[in-house]
Formats: C-alpha cells, sequence, structure tokens
C-alpha cells in the first residue's frame, strides 16, 4: 500500500470512533467490531475479512499514543492541503510537513510510521489481536494456550502461545509471524490475556493475598494453623493469643515469582463470630463474660467521641 494511501486513510471513520474518543472508548469498540467480523467467524467471506484487516491496522495506530498523536498531525496537515504527493517524479510541495517531522520524505515517514520500512520495499503484513482467558493459577505458574484461529485466510490454523508465569489480567503477549500474511512476510499475532478470578487467592504485585477464617477461640487463645497454598501444600502459621480480625500474617516467598523477584503470601485472619450458640457453648461464653465484666473495650472510644 503506498503511503499516500496511509495519510489519506481517516482511521477513526474505520473504527467509527470520533477523533476526540479516549484510549478506553477505542479499546472497546474494536473489540465489539473484532468479535463481529473476526475470519474465525465469518469463514470464506472475503469481503468481512478485509474489513477485519482495516479494523485492526486502524486499532494499531489508534491504541498507541505515539503513533497516534503522529498520525493526527500528519492528517490535520494532509487535510489542510499542507503537502501533496508528487507525481511523476516532483517534489514535494510546502515544507510545512518535513518542518513538523524534523525533515525527510513524507512517504518514507509514513511508510516507517506503519510499519513498511521503505517507500518502494514491500510491506510486512499487518499485526492481529485476539483474546484469551486463563485461570489465576495459570496467570501465576505460567501455561502454554493453544489456539486455533484463522489468520492468513487459508482456514483454521492450530497456533501455541506460552504465557510467561507472573502475568497480570490484561497482558499482552506476542506470537511472531503469526499475524496477517504480507509481501516482506506476516505480521505478529498479538493476545490479550484475561485472567479469571479465583475462589480464595487474589494478588496485589507480586504478593499473594487470602483471608483466613478462623475461631474466637483460636483469635482469643493462640493457635498453630494450616494455610492451603496456590501451590498445593499447606503452610503452617502461628496465630498469637489476643490476634484481631484484619491482623495480617506473611509467609515469605510464597507469592507470585516473576523473572528475578518473588513475592510473599499475606494472609488476613477474619474471626468468626458463632451466629448460633447453645448448652455448654453458651455457658462457656456468659461465664466468660462475667469473668471480663470489669473490661471496658470501648472506654477510649467513648473519650474520643467527646473530645
Amino acid at each position: 500500500m503506498a503511503a499516500k494511501d496511509l495519510y489519506e486513510k481517516d482511521f477513526y471513520q474505520v473504527l467509527g470512533v470520533d477523533k476526540k474518543a479516549t484510549a478506553d472508548e477505542i479499546k472497546k469498540k474494536y473489540r465489539s467490531l473484532a468479535r463481529d467480523l473476526h475470519p474465525d467467524k465469518n469463514q470464506g467471506n472475503a469481503a468481512l475479512e478485509e474489513k477485519f484487516k482495516a479494523v485492526s491496522e486502524a486499532y494499531d495506530i489508534l491504541s498507541d499514543s505515539k503513533k497516534r498523536a503522529e498520525y493526527d498531525e500528519a492528517r490535520a496537515l494532509f487535510e489542510r492541503g499542507g503537502f501533496r504527493a508528487p507525481t511523476g517524479g516532483g517534489q514535494y510541495q510546502n515544507a510545512d510537513f518535513s518542518d513538523l517531522f524534523g525533515g525527510g520524505n513524507p512517504q518514507d515517514i509514513f511508510a516507517n510510521l506503519f510499519g513498511g520500512g521503505g517507500r518502494r520495499g514491500p510491506r510486512k503484513g499487518s499485526d492481529l489481536q485476539t483474546e484469551a482467558s486463563i485461570t489465576f493459577k495459570e496467570s501465576v505458574f505460567g501455561t502454554t494456550l493453544d489456539l486455533k484461529l484463522n489468520t492468513d485466510g487459508n482456514g483454521p490454523q492450530n497456533i501455541s502461545a506460552r504465557v510467561p508465569a507472573g502475568v497480570n489480567d490484561g497482558a499482552k503477549i506476542r506470537v511472531k509471524g503469526k499475524g496477517a500474511p504480507g509481501e516482506a512476510g506476516p505480521g505478529d499475532l498479538f493476545i490479550q490475556l484475561h485472567v479469571k478470578p479465583h475462589a480464595i487467592f487474589s494478588r496485589k504485585g507480586e504478593n499473594l493475598i487470602l483471608t483466613l477464617p478462623v475461631t474466637f477461640a483460636e483469635a482469643a487463645l493462640g493457635a498453630d494453623l494450616k494455610v492451603p497454598t496456590l501451590s498445593g501444600d499447606d503452610v503452617t502459621v502461628r496465630l498469637a493469643a489476643g490476634t484481631p480480625t484484619g491482623r495480617v500474617l506473611r509467609v515469605k516467598g510464597r507469592g507470585i515469582k516473576k523473572g528475578a523477584v518473588t513475592g510473599d503470601l499475606l494472609i488476613s485472619i477474619e474471626v468468626q463470630v458463632p451466629r448460633r450458640v447453645e448448652g455448654k457453648a453458651e455457658d462457656a461464653i456468659k461465664a466468660f463474660a462475667a469473668a471480663t465484666a470489669d473490661d471496658d473495650v470501648r472506654a477510649e472510644f467513648s473519650a474520643k467521641a467527646k473530645s
């Protein structure tokens, strides 16, 4: 594709968004279009496959803040008549374009901006994007995705992609050479990852977070507790006597390993209050209440309220 075609394209119109659209609005619109136009869903429909490529190309530019800024400036200048492509080997008219981008041939600048490399050289195929969901455990320890995608218009193909350990929700991984075909070779495939929440674990940075329920007796008297870990084994932690709800215990090195960094397991204590107390348990609690009747746990609280 000639550079002239690139800077004359209205990528905002291709995606159907306003020129002032935010990054989130552009992403949301692209996802909607990509779901409807994806080749896997429209096999054999050449027109929709071409539209999918056009949408992917537009998103590639508008989702990158630097590319978008350069594109917006160039489009604005083009719409004002700031430069025109030469015919018959003539020179570019009006120096504004070269001044704006620090000199150079506009066609070469656009070719570089859109990944073509040079004005007359063959262009690499467009990068494509897709999405995949993985479990929380897979995001922590890494996994291999086996996808079946139609990226070249010749039918579905099996694509294997390695997900590294420690990835966050929303991360993107690249599979080289699995994008759309082009004269200079295929583009790349980018896979955006969605991490499913875990039933009891969450993360904060490289630390794993776990809320551990304990009984009133364990919190009051102290106890050694077995705590499950994401890797499947248990660790034993000591609960000190008098531990309140919200106290956080740390188990070093049992968090998320990402490169050379390994986080910790943070255990937040949640004291469970019995909903129903009968018989000996009720008698024991009444005896405890009588034995601690002189302890006013709200004395300081009330004093602060009056100050």
